[in-house]
């Protein structure tokens, strides 16, 4: 089988982060990640949660919708029936506990992160798109705040980012597109900070159980694949604030 644009195994889609997109979110950024194109507004609210009030800290949150046409037939838009579809609910949950790990959410005070991050075209690898923008988004939400001396300093403790990994063919494949990911015998999503700490991994047999010597593999090639992903991230955000991390 040959990989879109001709890649290699362990090759990433090109990758592009285009930072404040909006005019109007806090902070924003475009994920161009091969044909998937993902869009991450950042609103922050003076304000938190019930369960947060009193406590001195913030709360960092997430929605993630896919748009009517990001597929290649259209669906509904979702919220109409009264619900948010199940996968949508498991991958908005995903991306505010991997915003989370990684702020201090002492330091960002009483107030909440709100990211909203819409799938405008799906090829696959949407939620380590909207994990990757997500975190592009907060940090240039939370700068202004900081250059105005309201945040006493950016309280983000590292980067996070995500990719998927496949064994497809008897190959293992970096970041799968949609033609992949539907082939893949196993599929997995890893979710990592820039040190090379782990936040969430998930990992199914499509077609049955798969060997655990499988997995160290996988991890190694994933681990690999976003340390290309952090370097994208830096490259965005350094001409707008100083990297704490």
């Amino acid at each position: 089988m040959t990989r879109s644009g001709g890649r290699g195994d362990h090759e990433l889609r090109p990758l592009a982060l285009t930072p404040n997109y909006l005019d109007y979110a806090e902070g924003s950024v475009l994920v161009t990640w091969g044909r998937t194109r993902v869009l991450c507004a950042a609103s922050v609210l003076e304000e938190v949660p019930p369960f947060r009030r009193g406590s001195g800290g913030g709360w960092v949150t997430a929605e993630y919708a896919m748009l009517p046409r990001s597929t290649n037939t259209r669906q509904s838009r979702e919220g109409l029936a009264g619900r948010v579809r199940g996968r949508s609910q498991e991958i908005q949950r995903l991306i505010g506990r991997s915003l989370r790990a990684v702020v201090d959410l002492q330091g960002l005070g009483e107030r909440t992160v709100f990211l909203d991050c819409d799938v405008l075209q799906a090829d696959g690898g949407t939620r380590g798109a909207a994990i990757t923008g997500a975190f592009v988004a907060l940090c240039l939400a939370l700068e202004p705040l900081r250059q105005k001396e309201v945040l006493e300093r950016l309280p983000v403790t590292d980067q996070v980012a995500a990719v998927s990994v496949g064994l497809v063919g008897g190959r293992l494949l970096l970041d799968l597109d949609y033609r992949e990911d539907s082939l893949a015998r196993v599929d997995a999503n890893f979710v990592a900070t820039g040190r090379g700490e782990l936040v969430e991994v998930q990992a199914t047999g499509e077609e049955g159980p798969f060997s655990r010597q499988l997995v160290p593999d996988m991890l190694d090639l994933a681990l690999a694949g976003l340390d290309q992903v952090f370097g994208l991230q830096e490259e965005a955000l350094k001409p707008w604030l100083p990297l704490p991390w």
